[in-house]
């Protein structure tokens, strides 16, 4: 089997609660060469870590990430939601790919501006649909993208112009052989979420693909070790 990427999802939500600094420490002691995090701003235009819209599913509270300051973000969650800022310290040294769900392209500008300003561009890429990553290319020349693509009608060769994706991001049950190698063709690499069986990751591997996305990665870094 070749080496592919190992990608915690979220840093490593089965043992620890997802996108919280305790997470991503978790995931990169248990063997991820990166770490994928979900980026939202508060209602004072500050990047923190959530997937969700609201902090009803992991912190209890009913109430959009939009219309809440991060000041009460910190207090509501006792600190728990860390800000960007906060996550780039705290994995110095480490990747993170940031997927960016529902970002304007305002908010696409304040992220990569944090990111700049924490001088993490070097570690940081991003992934998200067509929309949002043409904003990052604007917004960063020179940063990483991973296009995520939900489909198996390939991207437009004008959308793959204007973007310029070092990955096409898939959902894992769309990728074969196949794909990766037309992917391939085209001179990009391709990057897979989110299997957490050992059957599907390795099926994966055995196609080909250059990068995993997982909630299991210290499973898909056993695999992968000899």
């Amino acid at each position: 089997m070749h080496t592919v990427t190992a990608v915690a999802h979220r840093g490593d939500p089965y043992r620890v609660r997802e996108n919280t600094i305790p997470s991503l420490r978790s995931a990169f002691e248990r063997g991820a060469d990166a770490v994928e995090i979900d980026v939202r701003l508060s209602s004072d235009g500050v990047p923190v870590l959530l997937h969700d819209p609201t902090l009803e599913r992991l912190w209890g509270y009913d109430r959009p990430l939009a219309a809440v300051s991060s000041a009460e973000v910190d207090g509501l969650t006792e600190g728990g939601v860390p800000t960007l800022a906060a996550a780039l310290a705290a994995t110095e040294g480490h990747r993170l790919m940031l997927d960016l769900p529902g970002a304007t392209y305002e908010d696409v500008r304040a992220v990569v501006g944090v990111v700049a300003e924490c001088g993490a561009a070097e570690r940081v890429y991003y992934c998200a649909g067509g929309q949002t990553m043409l904003a990052v290319r604007e917004a960063d020349p020179a940063a990483e993208i991973a296009l995520t693509w939900t489909t198996l009608a390939p991207p437009r060769p004008v959308l793959l112009d204007a973007v310029k994706p070092r990955w096409l991001n898939y959902r894992f049950p769309l990728v074969d052989h196949d794909l990766a190698v037309h992917v391939h063709r085209q001179g990009l690499l391709v990057s897979a979420w989110t299997p957490d069986t050992r059957r599907s990751m390795r099926r994966l591997i055995e196609a080909g693909v250059d990068s995993i996305t997982t909630n299991r990665v210290d499973v898909l870094h056993a695999l992968r070790t000899p």
